[in-house]
């Protein structure tokens, strides 16, 4: 018998295997980009047109209308959302029904027909008050804004009130007995303990509807709400260059949404603390306190 020489594991080379297909796939998207790159630089575009009207006091106008649309209707829809959710959650079947009717209802419709019917309430209600007291008329109450805002912050109550739902869900039972245990009602328990726990998994998705409702905000142009794309189209009636307008518009929601991505990883950072796999150097350290406790 001969004796052989240990295998050295250190000095084993790692050949990585050809991903082929990956790099092929990576190619032809890349091929892709560039023709259609070249066909919106070739085509029929006046880009000088683009550049004129993008910081246009009436595009300008738009987008901040836009903005402020998005962050009223936002605040509506988690106030809202808030409320259902603990009503789902409440030991009050009163309250679970109105909670589950109200989810129902709005989520079932589309965000254009409830801009619609507020923004025709008046056609149902004339007049809009405490009989023999005051009233007034619902065609001047119900304006473009109060339309849109109504119509697109109670949609995303709806929608809100199962992310918190989901959100109070993830948290152990355990916590809300714990609450309980020291005196605090289920409603304080809820608020104080539960719902700040149930953050990290709330943010997220709220930052993606948030990021929705930038965009959800241009069907309010339906009813004469003037946001930028509402804006964009009364200059595009005028000077016919639809497309290059149209760029504009496209140009700024791309602006705000970016923005908002980036302010959305850093409050999931902010309610993540403390969550999430360790770094390398933690890890470590915690392994030799293990290691010592042990010893």
């Amino acid at each position: 018998m001969t004796n052989s020489a240990p295998l050295d594991v250190n000095a084993l080379v790692i050949v990585p295997q050809r991903k082929i297909g990956t790099k092929i796939m990576a190619a032809i998207c890349i091929i892709l980009l560039l023709l259609l790159a070249r066909a919106f630089w070739k085509g029929d575009i006046a880009w000088e047109y683009v550049g004129q009207n993008l910081f246009t006091r009436a595009v300008l106008a738009g987008v901040g209308n836009t903005i402020i649309m998005t962050f009223c209707a936002m605040i509506v829809g988690i106030v809202l959302g808030v409320i259902a959710a603990i009503m789902r959650m409440s030991d009050n079947p009163v309250l679970r029904s109105i909670s589950v009717g109200y989810v129902w209802l709005f989520r079932g419709t589309p965000a254009l027909l409830q801009l619609l019917l507020w923004f025709n309430l008046a056609l149902i209600f004339p007049t809009i008050g405490i009989p023999g007291l005051w009233s007034i008329r619902t065609v001047d109450v119900m304006t473009p804004f109060v339309a849109a805002l109504l119509g697109l912050g109670i949609q995303q109550g709806a929608y809100t009130a199962e992310v918190v739902r989901a959100g109070l869900l993830s948290i152990d039972k355990g916590q809300m007995e714990a609450a309980q245990s020291i005196g605090m009602t289920k409603l304080r328990a809820t608020l104080k303990i539960v719902l700040p726990q149930a953050m990290r998994v709330i943010v997220p998705p709220i930052g993606n509807e948030t990021i929705g409702m930038v965009k959800l905000t241009s069907l309010a142009s339906v009813i004469q709400y003037s946001e930028v794309l509402k804006n964009v189209e009364d200059i595009y009636y005028v000077n016919s260059r639809v497309i290059e307008l149209l760029i504009v518009a496209a140009v700024w929601y791309m602006v705000v949404v970016t923005v908002l991505s980036i302010a959305q990883i850093y409050i999931e950072r902010h309610f993540s603390k403390g969550w999430g796999r360790r770094d390398a150097s933690a890890q470590q350290a915690a392994n030799q306190a293990l290691v010592g406790e042990a010893g």
